[in-house]
């Protein structure tokens, strides 16, 4: 180890340490130098007010679950200048609705209008849901009509989930052959008679 007779470091190891102190400083003084303050895209408040309510209603064609006004691909991105851009040339919400409908369809649209095309989104995830149910239903049905045999039997001493520890200190939990043999035998929920 490179150490003085005294216990101290030494020579080396004095020089690391400095080294290691002016890469800490230059960092902490370089990082916040090159985070930027988000500036505003346009002067007028009111036009951002105005272009914000229109990407509000436009679906992010990448990230599709978003808003262009909530996304920050690069889509939309392009897509908020383009609004602006529409804006401050003196068109309306409505126009720039249409013209992005007429672009991209009845999908850019976050909220797409009920007609023939669209039936499907909006009464898609309800006819799934309902699918769903009536399968369940029908498996249950089936499993209710068939008999104790056709399922498989549980292991031997799980058909009560007992462990056989009931936390007395005498009990071993040991279970003898000879009374599990004179129990009698679960009857099955549903037999042949019954039908």
């Amino acid at each position: 180890m490179n150490r003085l007779p005294d216990g101290r470091p030494g020579h080396r190891l004095v020089r690391l340490r400095a080294w290691l102190v002016a890469l800490a400083l230059a960092t902490a003084a370089v990082v916040p130098a090159l985070a930027k303050e988000a500036a505003p895209e346009a002067a007028d408040p009111a036009l951002e007010a105005r272009m914000q309510a229109v990407a509000s209603e436009l679906r992010c064609l990448v990230c599709q679950n978003q808003t262009i006004a909530d996304s920050q691909a690069d889509l939309a991105v392009d897509l908020r200048r383009q609004v602006r851009e529409m804006l401050q040339q003196g068109r309306s919400e409505r126009e720039i609705v249409d013209y992005m409908t007429a672009r991209y369809g009845d999908f850019v649209l976050y909220r797409p209008p009920m007609k023939g095309t669209t039936m499907l989104l909006w009464y898609g995830p309800a006819l799934l849901l309902v699918g769903g149910i009536a399968v369940l239903l029908l498996v249950l049905r089936r499993r209710s009509r068939l008999g104790a045999d056709a399922f498989e039997p549980d292991p031997a001493g799980d058909d009560t989930g007992d462990t056989g520890d009931t936390g007395d200190t005498g009990d071993t939990g040991d279970t003898s052959a000879a009374s599990a043999a004179a129990a009698p035998p679960a009857k099955p929920a549903h037999t042949a008679a019954s039908r």
